[in-house]
């Protein structure tokens, strides 16, 4: 027969084995994960078993949603950080700038007919460029706070794209590019939002003429694709170097930065047009080889009403 002071000392292993440890685990896991210290979670992990184990278990699950929740602050903050830097970066300029023509007019060039209306222009480009980061900034912030709208309407790609082309025909001619379209008279009606959508056309044409080589050509294509339309804005110009094809999207970056900005881009236009098409469900699709040229392409749903007709209302 056992001893009394053998079966305690049993008892005593096996609580030991079964429940110390285990508490001793779940309280080191909870000291760490107090401190922000996830590197020992996996010790937690332990199988489904009595109610000890769920509990151990539960910490180790908090602590998992705790390490992301921590990693998207961390990435917020970093975000942040940049984006302020790099608002402040692109304001500087046409700042500085603006300041420079004013002070040199104040100065007595005022009074210099050679050199005053070229001045006055030069602020003025600088504004414009000021009022272009700031309308960006506020078309971003309305994404990401959620009160971008899409309201999806049947319209024709043919007569978008003549609209586009016609507007930006004063943009190619002064850099000596040639805007073309390429779409067939009988390609069935689309459904988005147009005004969306012709916002991120404009932006992408833009692009494809600020980046072109002078004599260069941009066209705007689209041809039915199953039950979709492809849209793309093919140019010949400098093209893009693979490994940043990834990022062209994100915000203020720029391939080509002297260039972008000697030409007046705020770095937001493609973050611009990728939001759009992300509220439509669709993607930005980029091919680009260096001095060849670059193809930007979407797709967008065929109508299924007959033309004329109002697609319902979306978010």
């Amino acid at each position: 027969m056992l001893t009394p002071i053998l079966i305690f000392a049993v008892t005593y292993w096996v609580a030991g084995r079964l429940v110390t440890r285990r508490l001793a685990l779940g309280r080191t896991l909870l000291r760490q994960i107090r401190h922000s210290h996830f590197d020992n979670l996996e010790d937690a992990h332990l199988p489904r078993g009595d109610e000890l184990n769920d509990m151990v278990r539960q910490v180790f699950r908090t602590g998992q949603v705790l390490e992301g929740e921590m990693a998207e602050l961390r990435r917020m903050e970093d975000y942040r950080r940049d984006f302020i830097g790099n608002v402040s970066h692109e304001l500087k300029t046409p700042i500085f700038a603006i300041r420079g023509f004013a002070e040199t007019l104040e100065g007595g060039a005022l009074e210099d007919p050679t050199v005053n209306r070229k001045f006055v222009d030069k602020i003025l480009r600088n504004a414009d460029r000021l009022d272009h980061l700031a309308r960006d900034l506020g078309e971003i912030a309305r994404i990401e706070q959620g009160e971008l709208r899409m309201r999806p309407v049947q319209f024709s790609t043919g007569e978008l794209a003549q609209e586009i082309v016609e507007s930006l025909e004063h943009v190619a001619s002064r850099k000596t590019v040639q805007v073309a379209t390429r779409i067939p008279p009988d390609l069935p009606d689309v459904v988005g939002d147009r005004e969306h959508l012709r916002q991120v056309i404009v932006n992408l044409m833009e692009n494809a003429i600020k980046y072109n080589n002078e004599g260069g050509i941009v066209t705007l294509e689209a041809h039915r694709a199953g039950a979709e339309v492809r849209i793309s804005i093919r140019d010949d110009g400098i093209g893009i170097p693979t490994d940043l094809i990834p990022r062209i999207t994100e915000r203020f970056f720029r391939v080509d930065k002297s260039r972008s900005r000697s030409q007046g881009g705020t770095g937001l236009g493609l973050a611009i047009v990728k939001h759009i098409l992300a509220a439509h469900d669709r993607t930005l699709v980029v091919e680009s080889r260096e001095g060849i040229g670059s193809t930007f392409s979407f797709t967008l749903p065929l109508s299924t009403g007959p033309p004329g007709t109002h697609e319902p209302s979306g978010g």
